[in-house]
Formats: structure tokens, C-alpha cells, sequence
């Protein structure tokens, strides 16, 4: 096969890795850490021991509570304070670079860094909100990282928002070879340290195509319910052109697992927008399924994200710092499996520029 023939826009389809961490079923709607069903996970285990699933292949494993640190500036914008900070912490902890330590001190540091980067969410939201994070003395009667999250950032713990972040931080804990993920495999290839690697995936995720669609679903569902017309408001936003968050997904050609999840924790919960979030998903559906009779489309995680983290009082423009929070996860058992392979990622390019040509004829 030619080079030409070889060449996929965005690298997709392609092959990169072979991976054991998680398996996205793509006709079966179902997604697996390590073998297990999310489904399972979600209200059996907090986050932190889905950490261990992911990064250790064992739920008795933890991410640890993060050690004592000040972060140097925060500005109360979380996810610009999550990747300065994160890639600040390299050089305040001297961390080893990957290809120069083991694989236990990796993972060391990547437990270290996971705790950190919720705390540096937590206190930069506090920061944001106009008040100083909680002390450490009300932070320590937490008993699950997302109960410490919220004591951190607003000094309390309201149970049915962290029973809203714990989920949506499982759900959405690892999905394979996604941007961020990728962006995080390509800086740990080239041996470069722990934070290096986790600040570059914050930076990839910090795009509003990757992981920031949720903080545009809230806003949408709004004004479906301002307009009081799904069908109207379906029918005028296909007509301009406009696209409808939270709906199809690159991967599934079934349900989007975690969607099914985080709509039935909305339910649960009593999430405020969750009746218009169900009429405004079946007229959508509807729509869509008549305007591309070829694809498969459903609503995927970013849809029902939205609803769930509203429960929780997740103001829109922290949501890509929560996914980050979530992420870390995964991110940490790429790194580590990246580290394992050796290998630096060095794909080709083909070149389209202009011919050969003299200087006098530019």
C-alpha cells in the first residue's frame, strides 16, 4: 500500500498502541477497566480505587491523599492553574525523567501528582469563588477523594453531590487512545518526567473539542427550556447549522455506556434539567436519525455529564478541570504503560508543499 493511501486525517482508524488498560465495546455499549464493567464500579467503589484498577489492575490499590503543598499563584481559573501547576510540580519535587527511573518510582510519582492535581482543582475553584480553600483539619474528615474535593473547595460536603462527582469521575475515568491520553503517551515516549507528561494532557484537554462539550450542553438545555419547544428549537438549530451538544460519538455505534449511567445518577439524584434534557434527547434523536438515516446516533457522555455535575453545582467553565480530575486515572496507566514499551512516537508526514524551486523564483 502507498504512503498516499496510508495517510488518514487525525490518525483515524489507525492503530498506535496496543493497550490493557480499558476496552470500549463498540457495538455492545459497554465499557471495561481492565475486564470489569463500569457498571459495577459505579456505588461499589469510590474513584480512588478505580485509580488503583486502572493504574495497578488492583480495587484493594488506592490513589493516595494528596501530601501537603502550596501551589505558587492561583488565579481561580482551574484549568489554567491545573496545567501550570501540574507542570510546576516537576521541578518542586525533581522528579526523574521516565526513561531514567523504574517503574515503581513512575508510579510514585504519578500517584503523588493524581492527588495534587484535585487539590490544585479544589483550591483554584475556591480561589474563584472569592475565598480561601478550607484548612486541612476540615479537609481530614473526608472519607473518599471526592468528599475531600468538595471539603477543600466549599468547606462542606453535601452527600448527593459527591455521590454525583464519584460517578461522573468513574464514568469518566479512561476511554482509550483519546486526545489527551494520546498527547500524554507521545511526552512520556520521549522519557521526559511524570508531570511533563500529565501537564500535556491537561493542555490537550483544554481544547473545547475534547472534554469541554459539557460546559456548552448546560447553556443549550437552557435555552430549550427558555423557548419551551424542544421541536421548534431542534427544528431552527438544524436549519442554521448549528450543532447539538452530547449527541453521537466517534467510538460507539451503540449507547454510550456511561451515558446510560450518568442519566440514570441524574434521575436519582433529582437533577434540575433532567425532565428537559429527556424531551430535548428524544426529539434530537428523532431529527438527527432522519437527517443521517446511515449513522448510529446516540447521546454520549458529555450530555448527561452536564446534568449530573449541575447537581452537584459544577459551574460550566470548571468542567474541563473535573474531566481532568477524572482522567488522571487513565492518564496515569498510559504513561506508565508507554514507559514499559520504550519506544519514542515518531509517525511520518507527507509533504503536499510546493515543488523544488529557486530562491529567485519565491
Amino acid at each position: 500500500m502507498s504512503e498516499a493511501a496510508d495517510f488518514k486525517p487525525g490518525l483515524e482508524g489507525v492503530v498506535a498502541v496496543e493497550t490493557e488498560i480499558a476496552e470500549p465495546d463498540r457495538e455492545g455499549g459497554q465499557l471495561r477497566y481492565r475486564g470489569v464493567d463500569i457498571e459495577e464500579l459505579v456505588g461499589q467503589y469510590p474513584y480512588e480505587n478505580v485509580w488503583g484498577l486502572l493504574v495497578d489492575n488492583d480495587l484493594d490499590s488506592k490513589m493516595p491523599e494528596p501530601e501537603p503543598y502550596e501551589p505558587a499563584a492561583l488565579s481561580g481559573n482551574a484549568p489554567s492553574d491545573l496545567q501550570a501547576e501540574t507542570a510546576r510540580l516537576s521541578s518542586h519535587w525533581r522528579l526523574g525523567k521516565l526513561n531514567e527511573i523504574s517503574d515503581d518510582q513512575a508510579r510514585t510519582d504519578l500517584a503523588r501528582i493524581s492527588a495534587q492535581m484535585m487539590e490544585i482543582v479544589a483550591r483554584s475553584a475556591a480561589v474563584g469563588d472569592g475565598r480561601e480553600p478550607a484548612p486541612d483539619d476540615v479537609v481530614a474528615q473526608g472519607d473518599t477523594a471526592a468528599e475531600r474535593f468538595l471539603l477543600r473547595w466549599r468547606g462542606e460536603a453535601n452527600p448527593d453531590h459527591v455521590k454525583a462527582i464519584d460517578t461522573y469521575w468513574i464514568c469518566t475515568a479512561e476511554h482509550g487512545l483519546n486526545a489527551s491520553t494520546f498527547a500524554a503517551r507521545v511526552t512520556a515516549s520521549t522519557g521526559a518526567d511524570c508531570g511533563a507528561a500529565l501537564s500535556s494532557a491537561v493542555g490537550a484537554l483544554s481544547g473545547p473539542l475534547h472534554g469541554g462539550a459539557p460546559a456548552y450542553v448546560k447553556p443549550m438545555l437552557e435555552e430549550v427550556q427558555a423557548m419551551g419547544d424542544p421541536e421548534r428549537w431542534v427544528r431552527e438549530a438544524l436549519e442554521s447549522g448549528k450543532r447539538i451538544m452530547g449527541f453521537g460519538h466517534r467510538i460507539y455505534r451503540a449507547e454510550d455506556p456511561r451515558s446510560r449511567i450518568l442519566k440514570r445518577t441524574a434521575k436519582e439524584l433529582g437533577a434540575p434539567q433532567v425532565e428537559v434534557a429527556e424531551q430535548l434527547e428524544e426529539v434530537a434523536l428523532k431529527a438527527l436519525q432522519e437527517k443521517s438515516p446511515d449513522r448510529v446516533l446516540a447521546t454520549n457522555v458529555e450530555y448527561y455529564s452536564a446534568i449530573v455535575l449541575d447537581v452537584a453545582e459544577i459551574p460550566p467553565p470548571l468542567a474541563p478541570a473535573m474531566f481532568a480530575c477524572s482522567r488522571v486515572a487513565g492518564w496515569s496507566a498510559h504513561i506508565l504503560e508507554q514507559k514499559r514499551t520504550g519506544r519514542l512516537f515518531r509517525p511520518s508526514a507527507k509533504y503536499v508543499g510546493p515543488a523544488p524551486r529557486s530562491l529567485s523564483t519565491v
